[in-house]
């Protein structure tokens, strides 16, 4: 059995939000971009944005940004947590946090990536958060925030809707380059997707999340942060997505493998996995290249999960994670994964 999980209270507009860098600074990167997500934020949410030392301080010390992260949790006027971005350190933030500060006054955290980290940690702790978010990837570039995403954040600080999960038609891996001023006023190289993948039994599927990047979830298993028996995600949903490093799909498998081994596949009744990334600011792969890549990783997807859990349901394609426009989904929360009408339903509450 999962163990419970607290849903913390959703915010009011004109309650405050932190914005934190608990991996990397990327506000004291591009400052401009930053200072567009806040505006943003403020018109999306109506919430207030507060940030802290650690915000665009570019190398603070693991330490200095858990101490962000304490002290935005334990303060009572902060209703909400969003992290600017991830990063590749967050692991060394985690063993800085105060578990009793954070229990007292549970409050949603937001974020992807490098936060799994954080997102891992709080659902050990029985809080639930949100995988997506980051305000300088997802609320700053481009000429407006995406329909999709605007409407989850929302959902998940704000309303606690039951949304349903849809394809918004178009993708992109990587926007402009923040150091580029067109990065303020336009989306990067946008292609058209392809649809969704459904494997397994043609069954609807709810329960509990849990999961986050494949690459960090490696580290939080190494590091002995995840319960030793994994039948507390028995009848859960695996969330799972790649990053910018753009792995091989065999690689991919590999950690899938692993976590077959561990005993998570074989305990969840469901599988979703992001449409993955196949290109970045270093790489440029053709369209057919990049459509190849994908379909790898779907493959090796579906074939591996299938080989532990022949019962679960899985999708694959789905628009969270690493793409834009993204969904921002629950973690710990309750999804809903419909094989037989290939529906995808998240509640926020």
């Amino acid at each position: 059995m999962q163990p419970p999980i607290v849903a913390p209270r959703k915010a009011t507009p004109g309650e405050k939000v932190a914005v934190i860098s608990p991996s990397f600074a990327a506000p004291g990167f591009a400052p401009e971009v930053h200072e567009q997500a806040l505006k943003r934020l403020v018109e999306v949410t109506g919430l207030v944005p507060v940030e802290y030392p650690t915000t665009r301080r570019l190398g603070s010390s693991a330490r200095d940004r858990a101490a962000d992260l304490n002290a935005a949790f334990g303060d009572p006027e902060i209703r909400a947590v969003l992290a600017t971005i991830g990063g590749e350190d967050q692991i060394t933030v985690v063993p800085h946090l105060e578990p009793d500060t954070i229990r007292a006054d549970p409050k949603p955290f937001l974020g992807y990536s490098d936060n799994t980290n954080v997102l891992n940690w709080l659902w050990n702790l029985g809080i639930a958060g949100f995988y997506g978010g980051s305000t300088q990837v997802h609320l700053g570039p481009g000429p407006e925030v995406d329909q999709v995403h605007a409407q989850s954040l929302r959902a998940a600080v704000l309303t606690g809707e039951r949304l349903e999960i849809t394809e918004p038609g178009a993708s992109e891996d990587i926007g402009k380059d923040w150091k580029d001023p067109a990065a303020l006023t336009e989306y990067g190289d946008r292609e058209p997707t392809e649809p969704w993948t459904w494997a397994g039994p043609a069954k609807s599927a709810t329960g509990r999340t849990w999961g986050g990047c494949a690459e960090v979830l490696q580290w939080v298993l190494t590091a002995g942060r995840f319960p030793a028996d994994p039948s507390v995600l028995q009848g859960g949903v695996l969330l799972i997505e790649t990053s910018e490093e753009l792995i091989p799909a065999r690689e991919f498998g590999w950690i899938l493998r692993s976590l077959g081994e561990r005993g998570v596949l074989p305990a969840v009744d469901a599988v979703v996995v992001a449409r993955p990334p196949t290109s970045s600011l270093e790489v440029h792969p053709s369209a057919q290249e990049r459509a190849e890549l994908r379909a790898e990783q779907r493959d090796m997807a579906i074939t591996t999960v299938q080989r532990y859990n022949s019962e679960a349901v899985v999708v694959v394609g789905v628009p969270f994670g690493h793409t834009r426009p993204q969904w921002i989904l629950p973690y710990g929360g309750y999804v809903t994964v419909d094989g037989a009408e290939r529906r995808l339903w998240a509640d926020y509450s």
